[in-house]
């Protein structure tokens, strides 16, 4: 019973997101918001709001290693498994000038995370200060957006224009849409997170194992569709800027609302701030070398992306099980398989350098 609770609460996860996307996408088109500005926020966001009710859930919960593990994990899976498989689906071009700032922005913030958390505790202070974060991001994106390229705000506006006339009941259907979107992201996040820290405990891993892997993925899931059905349209700019949008307001709106919705704040154990956040830092480093390689993120950078999600999973299954070869799999990425991928980045973007200044 407790593994169908798990998937039913992923499985309402999704469709809940799936109907306050599309019903808040259209009541904002409706409005005469930009189709480009409903892209980066309504949508990005949206899809995000799985990670939003499973986070804030544990938090008032006292599940403190969900609430955190949720954010981090589904931030280097959005990189590293959507980007990744994203880009082996085709190249994506890298042409939103939005994107270029906010890989910066985003390394940024994943770096303030860990300053916020080195007292092993995002207070409601820290809450705060992550949520104002959000609303000041929300008006950059929308100042920005008016420097886009004809190119990009087209893209845009082919997915989310407004019909040309909204009926009484199309607005009707839509905020129900809403409506039942959010109910079915409560109830669904209620589900999730009592039956995953059950078979936490039955599997005799931990709640932050858990919350890194299995929630992170199943709540990221809205964003794989999006992203994948995106670049398989040949939409590459709505497939690379709803991750970076998502991992954003996963960092600034859900990991603060949660903090300032749990009573004492979001404890963080050590081994996150030793491990999980530096991997999420360096997971968004990884990113400008890769957009600014001839603007694109070619097949290859996505298997890249997509294999070290492979190894970092792995190496939490052998950390969690505590195996003999840990030590040998954790070497072999320390001393070959990440040096060799940090010089190979080098050369690539050298490389591209260079070619950029002949032109």
């Amino acid at each position: 019973m407790t593994y169908l609770l798990f998937v039913a609460g992923i499985a309402l996860l999704i469709a809940g997101a799936e109907m306050l996307v599309r019903g808040a996408s259209r009541l904002a088109a409706v409005l005469g918001i930009s189709p480009l500005i409903i892209g980066l926020t309504v949508v990005a966001f949206g899809t995000s709001s799985p990670e939003f009710a499973v986070s804030i859930n544990a938090a008032i919960s006292g599940k403190a290693d969900i609430a955190v593990g949720n954010v981090i994990g589904s931030n280097i899976f959005n990189v590293l498994f959507i980007l990744g498989l994203s880009a082996l689906v085709t190249p994506l071009a890298v042409s939103q000038q939005l994107i270029r700032l906010d890989v910066p922005l985003m390394i940024a913030v994943s770096v303030v995370v860990l300053i916020l958390g080195l007292d092993l505790n995002f207070s409601r202070l820290d809450g705060l200060l992550l949520f104002l974060g959000l609303l000041v991001y929300i008006l950059f994106l929308i100042r920005q957006s008016r420097k886009e390229s004809r190119e990009v705000l087209d893209e845009y506006a082919r997915e989310y224009a407004a019909p040309v006339q909204a009926t009484a009941g199309q607005w009707i259907t839509n905020a129900i849409l809403v409506a039942c979107g959010l109910a079915l992201l409560v109830l669904g996040s209620n589900w999730l997170v009592n039956s995953a820290t059950d078979i936490a405990h039955d599997l005799g891993v931990s709640d932050l194992i858990i919350g890194l892997t299995i929630i992170a993925a199943g709540t990221s899931l809205p964003e794989v569709a999006t992203s994948v059905v995106a670049a398989i349209r040949g939409e590459r700019d709505i497939a690379i800027g709803n991750v970076i949008g998502s991992n954003l307001f996963n960092m600034l709106g859900v990991l603060g609302l949660s903090s300032l919705a749990a009573p004492q704040g979001i404890s963080v154990t050590p081994a996150v701030l030793r491990f999980d956040i530096p991997i999420m830092i360096a997971v968004s480093f990884a990113c400008l070398p890769i957009f600014f390689t001839g603007n694109r993120i070619s097949r290859w950078e996505g298997a890249l992306l997509f294999g070290y999600y492979l190894a970092y999973t792995f190496y939490l299954f052998l950390a969690a099980r505590h195996h003999d070869a840990l030590p040998v799999f954790s070497a072999a990425m320390l001393y070959f398989v990440i040096p060799l991928t940090i010089l190979t980045l080098i050369v690539v973007t050298v490389q591209a350098w260079r070619a950029g200044n002949r032109a």
